[in-house]
């Protein structure tokens, strides 16, 4: 018997199109949570209009980081003398890089995915998912029952600003700018959050000449001010064309075959003059994918991001049997967060379907959020800015350092650029949250994660005693310099 028959005999056998289980969206979160449902012994159906893997797998995290991680190599080997000498001036290949993050897409096939799902026990439909009513699903011609739980994954999907001319302007959004066939000679990137900073550094690696506009004064407006700073100054270095404080009132492409034209503002009512690209990228926003979803059957608003509670439930739905995970939720939009909540959605599902206490609840969304942004310097964050303690009424204070003074980053590279922030909340000493940026800062992060979840005192991490000469070491400096303040 194959490993799909037997988990369908032990979901209860197969009654056609009713399940114990339907979740919408094949992504990272879908995935997850059907894996939780299969293997708890609930016969599980999934439910995917594009490609098994979603939005991170082909247009988000990993083609992105395949782009980026090429050029973050060479500066790496450029501040290391010898290595230096071994690269020259030399510059990446293009096609060379394009073709490897092909390979990370896998072509834009699904294949691998789909053969992952069979060997769960996941029943795979394809088409578009549309609620009909408390616990059914219409797929085309078909309507699906779920016995116990709908869980609705379906993610986000980039947001376009209300500008005359951009809808006939063919603008690249974030699906462009991972999958691009060839390298723009001139690229213009409208937004400064993540996704902004990071395609502007990965496609200035790449040899166009890319200009940055944004709004606000600094890339990456969510985190610490210096984390933006240095990624500005490191974008600068890059050759990007850092413009803040600009907004475009306007976007023209007569030819669609030719260049655009952007009409700016640089403030005030003051003229900004145009900018002339071979293609834009908005990077301004996403929204939820629910506009086609069917909400309105179930008592909600289409197109509206779901309120939840910790188990993932939906709010102002009838029963405990709609879940929504991920993006969708807007609590956290980070593929590690919704997979985070998937697996916590998913055992909730099978505890109630099989009459036992829910085991977890999701409370990292709330407090200890991680997120890497992987420009060069990276920025590596986790749990609270200084300005969002602040604005939370907590009594804290910031202990900052000199990450290139670490003796592990001067041996890393020479001129090693970052700083560390670590955020204490002083009448518990204990973490509340950090930020890191410098070259591979990424990996300093899940240390701060764990004393944070932990609620790891002060006094208790003198005694994890970091290695050197890594750049870890930063720990003990900053203890050492909250404790001398």
């Amino acid at each position: 018997m194959s490993d799909r028959d037997s988990h369908t005999e032990r979901g209860g056998g197969g009654d056609g199109d009713t399940w114990d289980v339907i979740v919408v969206g094949a992504g990272p979160v879908g995935e997850n949570v059907a894996d939780r449902t299969s293997a708890a012994g609930l016969r599980t159906a999934i439910v995917e209009r594009e490609l098994v893997g979603g939005e991170c797998s082909y247009w988000a995290c990993i083609p992105s980081k395949a782009l980026l991680r090429p050029s973050a190599a060479l500066d790496a080997a450029r501040a290391v003398p010898g290595a230096r000498e071994a690269v020259g001036d030399g510059r990446l290949d293009a096609a060379a890089v394009l073709a490897r993050r092909d390979s990370f897409t896998s072509g834009w096939r699904d294949d691998g995915q789909v053969e992952w799902l069979g060997s769960a026990g996941i029943e795979l439909i394809r088409g578009e998912a549309r609620l009909a009513g408390p616990r059914r699903v219409v797929v085309g011609d078909r309507t699906l029952t779920a016995r116990h739980a709908v869980a609705v994954c379906p993610g986000s999907e980039a947001r376009l600003p209300s500008i005359p001319g951009l809808a006939d302007a063919r603008p690249w959004t974030s699906r462009e700018a991972t999958s691009a066939k060839d390298v723009p000679g001139r690229l213009a990137v409208v937004g400064g959050g993540v996704v902004g900073a990071e395609m502007a550094a990965a496609w200035a690696g790449l040899g166009s000449k890319v200009t940055l506009l944004m709004r606000g004064e600094r890339p990456l407006p969510r985190m610490e001010r210096f984390a933006g700073d240095l990624v500005a100054g490191g974008l600068t270095a890059r050759g990007v064309d850092v413009r803040p404080g600009t907004s475009v009132t306007e976007v023209r492409r007569p030819d669609p075959a030719g260049p655009v034209t952007l009409i700016l503002d640089s403030g005030d009512g003051g003229d900004g003059g145009e900018l002339v690209a071979d293609e834009v990228l908005f990077a301004t926003g996403r929204a939820p994918r629910t506009g086609t979803l069917g909400l309105e059957s179930v008592g909600l608003e289409p197109g509206s991001w779901l309120t939840v509670d910790d188990t993932l439930l939906v709010d102002g739905v009838d029963g405990t049997w709609l879940y929504a995970a991920g993006d969708v939720n807007h609590r956290a939009l980070l593929t590690h967060q919704g997979k985070y909540q998937a697996r916590i959605a998913g055992d909730a599902i099978a505890a109630r379907a099989q009459g036992r206490p829910v085991p977890a609840t999701a409370r990292a969304d709330a407090f200890a959020v991680p997120q890497v942004v992987f420009t060069e310097p990276e920025v590596a964050s986790v749990g609270l800015t200084a300005e969002a303690a602040k604005a939370a009424g907590r009594r804290f204070r910031c202990v900052d350092y000199d990450l290139g003074s670490v003796s592990g980053a001067a041996l890393r590279a020479d001129g090693y650029t970052g700083r560390a922030r670590i955020v204490v909340d002083e009448d518990h000493e204990v973490l509340i949250g950090a930020t890191f940026t410098g070259p591979d800062a990424g990996e300093l992060l899940h240390a701060a994660t764990i004393a944070i979840v932990g609620e790891v005192t002060i006094d208790d991490l003198w005694h994890a005693v970091p290695a050197f000469p890594t750049v870890n070491e930063v720990w003990l400096r900053l203890l050492e310099t909250y404790r001398d303040s």
